[in-house]
């Protein structure tokens, strides 16, 4: 019998060191299922970075949310309390930054954005294949 969808979040603190702390928690909940990490964590990493990059410190906690869906896809969130929309950029060669949204768009079946009703924010959302 497979295991039921249950889901894992952590809130991230505002420091960028903590991407490595959500790189942590993806292999860990990866693990137990079963399931590759190099891509939930590339895309773990790119959620968070530019949910902590793009927010202010009055904004409030950043809140990441990995799960799984009926078909075994794994799905992951970031949700914080800014309105602006991510959009994919296009980063030239040596540029070290604006990838990631491109990044994600490559590594995922979809990903997208959704407001949070009756609050300021957003959930940015990214759903991986099952591998």
């Amino acid at each position: 019998m497979g295991q039921a969808a249950a889901e894992n979040e952590m809130v991230v603190k505002r420091d960028l060191k903590v991407v490595a702390e959500v790189r942590r928690f993806v292999r860990l909940v990866t693990g137990q299922w079963g399931m590759d990490d190099l891509a939930a964590c590339l895309v773990a990493s790119e959620l968070v970075t530019n949910a902590l990059r793009y927010a202010s410190a009055s904004d409030g906690d950043v809140t990441f949310r990995i799960g799984r869906a009926d078909d075994g896809a794994l799905w992951m969130e970031v949700q914080d309390a800014t309105c602006d929309l991510p959009c994919v950029q296009r980063a030239d060669t040596i540029s070290e930054a604006g990838r990631g949204l491109f990044i994600i768009d490559q590594l995922c079946r979809y990903w997208g954005v959704r407001p949070l009703a009756g609050n300021p924010g957003k959930v940015v959302f990214a759903v991986l294949n099952a591998t």
